[in-house]
């Protein structure tokens, strides 16, 4: 058996957790393989409305096992908080959620220099969602961390000793961190909560699974443009969020990666600072935002909106080796007369259509036009109804990518899911 793998093609917010949801009844194992909190996937179903921040996906469905990987970042607060919710809920999460023992804890402190560290950067600001995810990462690569494993007799001494490194870190930025104490309280005690959980070596884990011949899905957060090697840095997060990242997040060999899953938005959006070619600052990109409802699942910050940006994709699809296109919130250019998609860059006065090394003000986009469909398209439940012009939009989309879709969402809830034939 081999994995298969999900991830986001655009700078996040793609719709990751539908599509999980929707694909995790063909799997018996779900992972998530990088990023924390800073993530937020949404699901809707049975008129009922979900975020995620660091529980897998698959997790509403029939009791498939859920595991967060070591390349994941675990704020045991916000994870208990999530986690108490789903079990008010209903969901018998204890019974399906496993942990690695190699995910690195995010500390009270690293939020607070977290924050430090973005003020200092005044005009320069990434646009962190202040979870502590970059110093936790930080910690992570140089050899400081704390991880779920940690969690036993001594790792009060552990944890000290690394608040105290924090600390000092904090007074040298000239940082306050008077406010420690009670968010450290609050946090012990989530430490606690977790020790109710299946702590486990993910990777021996999900390769034996795999020999037994379990089928494993693996859930990427963020998206590919925010790589932090091959996004657009230094706007990036801090993991890896292309495929590789889940070899290394879930401790999966390259060659047992099967299908690769890629998400895109029919349009794009991105969240806080950084490059943007085909960002819209008119009424067009006001209107996409009003009718996808593009504000932040975490921080319910206004989403930046533009034009489908076909450089950006084909370079994520080529990283990743993606295999499968899948295309969200279709159902938002419903109403749109003229639908442009970005083929091309000109940098400097050069038409490319590769990705350049930076993408800044010397970038702009070089679009196609295409006619809109003007046809509502929520309620549709078969490839059959889909208008000709949006089918058109597909084709395209497929000759310019040169991978097919596959899958086509019309709308918010699990339903609203359209499976195309390929053939």
């Amino acid at each position: 058996m081999k994995v298969d793998v999900l991830l986001g093609l655009q700078w996040g917010d793609e719709g990751k957790g539908k599509v999980v949801d929707v694909l995790t009844p063909r799997y018996n194992i779900v992972a998530r393989f990088q990023g924390g909190p800073n993530a937020g996937h949404t699901l809707e179903f049975e008129g009922k409305h979900y975020v995620l921040r660091s529980i897998p996906s698959g997790i509403f469905q029939s009791g498939q096992v859920n595991i967060i990987g070591n390349g994941v970042v675990l704020d045991p607060v916000l994870f208990m908080q999530e986690a108490q919710d789903l079990e008010r809920s209903g969901v018998g999460l204890k019974s399906i959620l496993k942990i690695s023992r190699k995910a690195h804890l995010i500390l009270p402190s690293h939020r607070l220099l977290d924050a430090a560290w973005e003020s200092l950067k005044g005009d320069s600001r990434i646009g962190t969602t202040g979870k502590g995810i970059g110093p936790t990462y930080t910690d992570k690569v140089g050899r400081n961390g704390l991880r779920v494993g940690d969690i036993g007799d001594d790792f009060t001494a552990r944890y000290n000793t690394l608040k105290k490194r924090h600390i000092a870190l904090l007074d040298a930025l000239g940082a306050s961190h008077d406010q420690l104490d009670v968010l450290e309280a609050d946090w012990l005690r989530a430490v606690d909560y977790i020790k109710q959980f299946d702590l486990i070596d993910s990777e021996i884990y999900i390769n034996k699974a795999l020999a037994a011949g379990k089928s494993v899905l693996c859930e990427g957060a963020q998206g590919s443009m925010l790589d932090v090697d091959f996004g657009s840095y230094p706007f990036v997060t801090s993991s890896s969020t292309v495929c590789a990242g889940a070899c290394t997040g879930l401790g999966v060999a390259p060659r047992k990666i099967g299908e690769v899953f890629g998400i895109f938005k029919a349009y794009c959006t991105r969240v806080g600072a950084g490059p943007f070619p085909t960002e819209l600052h008119d009424e067009v990109g006001a209107e996409m935002r009003r009718i996808g409802h593009e504000y932040g699942a975490v921080t319910g910050r206004e989403r930046r909106c533009g034009w489908i940006d076909l450089v950006a994709l084909r370079y994520a699809i080529m990283l990743s080796g993606v295999t499968q296109l899948i295309m969200m919130k279709s159902d938002v250019l419903d109403g749109f007369d003229t639908i442009k998609a970005c083929d091309a860059y000109n940098v400097n006065g050069t038409v490319t259509r590769d990705m350049p090394y930076r993408l800044d003000d010397n970038v702009t986009p070089v679009y196609d036009e295409l006619p809109g469909w003007r046809t509502p398209m929520s309620g549709m439940t078969s490839e059959s109804e889909l208008p000709q012009q949006f089918s058109d939009y597909v084709r395209y989309l497929e000759q310019k990518l040169g991978v097919p879709i596959t899958i086509v969402s019309v709308g918010p809830d699990r339903a609203q899911t359209i499976i195309r034939n390929n053939k």
